[in-house]
């Protein structure tokens, strides 16, 4: 991986708790049902066995992705952000296209993206082209729908005490 993996705190906690669950839950009831499985006797027509060892290959997949992914996360938190003024990692920004149409999107890491919850991940196209950018600042990116302008609107950042609230 040649760019950082930057995730927020919230982030990082639910790859860690996704992998835990897999590794200290999900995974030895598997086990438990492919060994009862594979005591029935004759495994190629075994519906528990055949499935529960492709689920296990699944599982122990995902849980390679999900350490790999932990071992190469740079924890930033956005409260922290000493220059609230700029566009950064963990910015909240409201943005208005041509049309005036507002809206607010989150950057964070590429692990932790959802669209319709409005975060975009850092490497995004847009979010790119809105690092750095102050309020009031017109961005251009080309996006698949074709080139569009948008106006920095507001700038905000969570404040450490919302992190504080959740503990």
């Amino acid at each position: 991986m040649d760019r950082p993996n930057y995730i927020t705190p919230a982030g990082y906690a639910v790859l860690s708790a996704e992998y835990r669950q897999l590794l200290g839950e999900e995974r030895p009831k598997l086990v438990d049902v492919i060994s009862w499985a594979a005591g029935n006797g004759d495994r190629s027509e075994n519906g528990d066995y055949i499935y529960g060892r492709k689920r296990l290959r699944e599982i122990d997949r995902r849980a390679a992705f999900l350490a790999r992914r932990m071992k190469a996360a740079k924890v930033v938190d956005p409260a922290q952000q000493p220059d609230r003024s700029k566009v950064y990692f963990g910015a909240a920004v409201t943005i208005a296209d041509e049309d005036d149409n507002h809206r607010t999107l989150t950057i964070v890491g590429d692990d932790e993206t959802d669209a319709g919850e409005g975060r975009i991940g850092w490497n995004a196209p847009l979010a790119r082209a809105l690092r750095g950018a102050t309020i009031g600042d017109v961005r251009r990116v080309e996006l698949p729908g074709g080139e569009r302008e948008y106006e920095v609107m507001a700038i905000a950042y969570p404040s450490p005490e919302d992190f504080r609230a959740d503990d």
